[in-house]
């Protein structure tokens, strides 16, 4: 398993939210299978989100099709995005 982990600040996460929602990349069709959104218990307005792959070539390629979408709503949507592809070493449920 694959994860796209991002990491933004957010002016408002109703706003931010209404727009992930609006799914302009369709993640389904770009392969993500799962995803998490996280926020900081001392900073409502920064997200932490992960995307979940079975690949590493679907990953990198939503990676791609997000650096051409924040172009257009950096400093509007969102800021300083901060992005890693990682792969799960282990997970296990206890």
């Amino acid at each position: 398993m694959t994860i796209l982990r991002i990491e933004h600040q957010v002016p408002s996460f109703d706003g931010w939210k209404k727009a992930f929602d609006n799914d302009p990349i369709n993640r389904k069709k770009s392969g993500v299978r799962a995803y998490r959104i996280f926020r900081p218990t001392n900073d409502p307005n920064y997200v932490i989100v992960d995307l979940e792959f079975d690949d590493l070539s679907s990953a990198e390629a939503t990676l791609a099709s997000l650096r051409n979408l924040w172009k257009q709503v950096e400093g509007t949507v969102m800021f300083n995005p901060q992005t890693r592809i990682l792969d799960v070493a282990e997970a296990k449920k206890v």
